[in-house]
């Protein structure tokens, strides 16, 4: 049983709203609908499936749909950017930013749509994801390493923020002393906060967990001195420095454990549940308020995928054979 839903819609300070993209359950997900003047962006746009609901905070608020300028996934993982081509049919007056490795998949999303029917199957894709459109290139802009843009006045700087996705930028937000950092500062789901704050994990999702790259762009943040973390999954943090401290040590117990299992014959389970495990752990020395049932049911997704992600990397450590 998962708690009570979070609000639809959450207003930070300097004009950014956290929206709920409703994927699979409330708190999961979310995007950034972001203000400069009468123009807005949104980071992240969730699937397909999320779209109509985004409009509908659009028009409650009395934004029109040729006010959206900018469209700014932070990678193209399906629950960050499935739903772009959908959401640019609709706003047409929006430009896409995106990393320069993931352009040509959202120009021409062919190799997604495959790989996660290949992954899901043609139904659950369908229930999962809905529609993927394509965009066309002539309203993509591509936003290298330190990219800035101005966005009616409102700079936001892009950077190349791999750990997580080689096709993974982060943004850092003047205004308000923030990043947007899609995956690549872990996840943190509300429902966890204890007494001691939040808790943070990793997020390994196959195929690009890259540990060395994760802690340079960790520091990457660092060096800004940001106030504040916006995470797609969930919400905004502060209490930057030891979040990232967390999460360093978090990465480190990720490949100990999954160097420690690797040649286990039962594998994928044995690092499936020291991962469950060492969450639980953690939880409970950050005082989380939720039971382990509740923990297990709502982590069993992102530790699988954890575990997925783990067991390509250790595939990667073995040395190849000689010729």
């Amino acid at each position: 049983m998962f708690p009570a839903k979070l609000p639809a819609v959450i207003d930070y300070p300097d004009s950014i709203s956290c929206i709920d993209t409703e994927q699979q359950r409330t708190g999961l997900a979310c995007c950034y609908l972001v203000q400069a003047g009468n123009q807005y962006a949104f980071i992240e746009c969730g699937t397909s499936l999320s779209v109509p609901g985004l409009k509908a905070v659009l028009a409650e608020r009395g934004i029109g749909l040729d006010q959206i300028a900018y469209v700014i996934p932070t990678h193209v993982h399906l629950d960050h950017a499935g739903g772009v081509g959908l959401l640019m049919k609709d706003c047409p007056n929006a430009k896409l930013v995106v990393h320069p490795r993931g352009a040509r998949h959202l120009i021409d999303p062919s190799a997604l749509i495959a790989g996660a029917t290949a992954v899901y199957g043609p139904e659950n894709m369908a229930a999962m994801y809905g529609e993927i459109l394509p965009v066309a290139e002539e309203r993509v802009v591509v936003a290298d390493d330190n990219y800035v843009l101005d966005f009616n006045g409102r700079k936001l700087t892009f950077i190349d923020s791999p750990g997580h996705a080689r096709h993974h930028f982060s943004i850092w937000d003047a205004q308000s002393r923030g990043w947007f950092t899609g995956d690549t500062f872990g996840l943190s789901y509300r429902l966890f906060d204890g007494p001691n704050g939040p808790y943070l994990m990793p997020t390994t999702t196959p195929v690009q967990f890259e540990p060395e790259a994760w802690l340079k762009t960790i520091s990457r943040y660092l060096a800004a001195d940001p106030a504040y973390m916006f995470l797609t999954h969930y919400g905004r943090v502060d209490n930057v420095a030891q979040l990232a401290a967390d999460l360093g040590g978090g990465i480190a117990m990720y490949q100990s454990i999954a160097l420690h299992l690797a040649d286990a014959p039962d594998r994928h389970a044995r690092i499936y549940e020291a991962l469950m495990l060492y969450s639980l752990e953690e939880l409970a020395a950050n005082a989380s308020p939720v039971t382990d049932d509740v923990a297990r049911e709502w982590l069993a997704f992102d530790i699988e995928l954890n575990t997925q992600g783990l067991e390509v990397w250790l595939d990667k450590q073995k040395p190849k054979p000689a010729a």
